[in-house]
């Protein structure tokens, strides 16, 4: 193969959206408002709120390749969201698994949780905080379209662990930063 040519994405408009339809990766059109367009909106969000998340870092903090690891594992389950074929290989349960090794290891490190934490803390755990709320939504949004089609049980796996996992990181991020969480106080006046 002599001088193949990268694939770029020279026009980014096309005008075929302009009806309130876009296509899957395989061409079949859906409205914009579909269950499976709401799918892969809501992992780009989520993706996009961890580049947010990212660039709050420093380059070589600790957790910055492990979140870059993340947001390339999202455009492997919205590829596959993309698909949407049967055959299209599912995310492989190795990334599952390395969540949870990732936030085990995050997690030795934080005094025990007795009481329920308030979002916020430092900038970079609060975006970390909001990162594991749009992923419960995305989570959430892929539930329903998976109750419509029996499938997508591996990235609906991946999100649930992914939630814990931004959980566990926003609150490493608050005590490396020794920035005190906040222990919710219910309101008990009448």
């Amino acid at each position: 193969m002599a001088n193949k040519k990268p694939h770029r994405l020279d026009k980014i408009y096309t005008r075929s959206g302009d009806t309130g339809k876009t296509s899957l990766a395989l061409g079949s059109r859906l409205s914009k408002a579909d269950k499976h367009i709401k799918s892969l909106g809501e992992i780009d969000e989520l993706n996009c709120q961890i580049g947010v998340l990212l660039a709050t870092l420093a380059a070589d903090h600790p957790l910055a390749n492990y979140f870059t690891t993340i947001q390339n594992s999202l455009f492997d389950l919205g590829a596959e969201l993309a698909m949407n074929d049967k055959d299209y290989p599912s995310l492989k349960q190795h990334f599952i698994d390395d969540l949870e090794v990732q936030l085990d290891q995050l997690n030795q490190h934080l005094p025990a949780l007795k009481e329920f934490i308030l979002p916020g803390g430092n900038l970079s755990a609060a975006h970390c905080h909001l990162a594991r709320a749009v992923c419960r939504r995305a989570e959430r949004q892929l539930i329903e379209l998976s109750d419509a089609q029996h499938c997508f049980a591996q990235p609906i796996k991946y999100l649930n662990r992914l939630s814990d996992y931004l959980f566990v990181a926003a609150r490493y991020l608050n005590w490396q930063s020794k920035t005190a969480e906040t222990l919710w106080q219910a309101n008990t006046t009448d």
